[in-house]
């Protein structure tokens, strides 16, 4: 049985879904390998416009597997590990597709980690969210690093040193996900947000993407130079063109991209 599922959901909306329920979905080597050839993969596909990352099962990943890791307990496979599942989680940020976490279950450690890495977050009623390696000795390092780009440093910090759950509602409040949704609806809000991003012109949203996350790293005279230089190709675009052309006659853009 794969490790990961892929479904094509509408055109330009791709869905990998995490397969070893019998696991909660933890991050094997073979998972992190495959995953992370396949958002290369997709990042190159100008076909694939939006990714949803979903689960099967009760949890939507339980981080990194603990009895794999235990079994050769030797720091240059710890270093190697980590590393790998880093690539593997910025490749996420990198790619030019927005991604989409759909959480339907609990998500710890690395799978914690996995939901702040990606670009937007659904999550049902019943998913918890928790940094709980420090419970068993070991501070998630490598997920505060995700955790502390989406919560306020206070809030990223109690969640890494206590290792306590958060409820949906409160991960919404403090910021790690986006929408809390009944579990029954998590599939259609996520895809009705899938499709709104669908919506829009294809070159403004891989632009955007990317220049959000570079921006973020910059002094602010650094991003705003950078941001200028994006609008300024962007204004160049046939898309945009349109979108301005179109406000100005007071009608409906037509998306070149569509």
């Amino acid at each position: 049985m794969s490790n990961l599922v892929q479904e094509t959901l509408s055109p330009g909306l791709l869905k990998i879904t995490l397969n070893r329920p019998e696991a909660f979905n933890s991050l094997s080597e073979a998972v992190i390998k495959e995953l992370h050839e396949t958002l290369q993969e997709i990042s190159n596909d100008r076909a694939i416009r939006v990714v949803v990352i979903a689960a099967r099962g009760k949890a939507f990943c339980a981080g990194h597997d603990l009895k794999e890791m235990m079994q050769d307990p030797a720091e240059h496979y710890y270093h190697s590990l980590f590393k790998k599942c880093s690539q593997m989680m910025l490749t996420i940020q990198a790619m030019p597709q927005p991604v989409i976490a759909q959480v339907q279950g609990i998500a710890t450690a690395a799978g914690c980690q996995l939901v702040a890495m990606c670009d937007l977050a659904v999550a049902s009623e019943n998913a918890k969210f928790a940094v709980s390696g420090i419970n068993l000795g070991l501070f998630c390092s490598t997920p505060g690093v995700a955790v502390s780009r989406n919560l306020l440093r206070k809030q990223a910090l109690e969640m890494l040193l206590t290792g306590e759950f958060m409820s949906a509602s409160e991960a919404k409040t403090k910021g790690l996900v986006n929408r809390v949704v009944p579990e029954e609806k998590l599939e259609e809000e996520t895809k009705a947000l899938a499709d709104t991003i669908l919506s829009k012109p294809v070159e403004a949203v891989r632009l955007g993407k990317q220049l959000f996350y570079r921006q973020l790293e910059k002094s602010i005279q650094e991003a705003y130079n950078d941001a200028g230089s994006v609008m300024a190709c962007n204004m160049m675009d046939p898309d945009a063109q349109e979108g301005v052309q179109a406000f100005i006659e007071k009608r409906k853009p037509t998306w070149a991209g569509h």
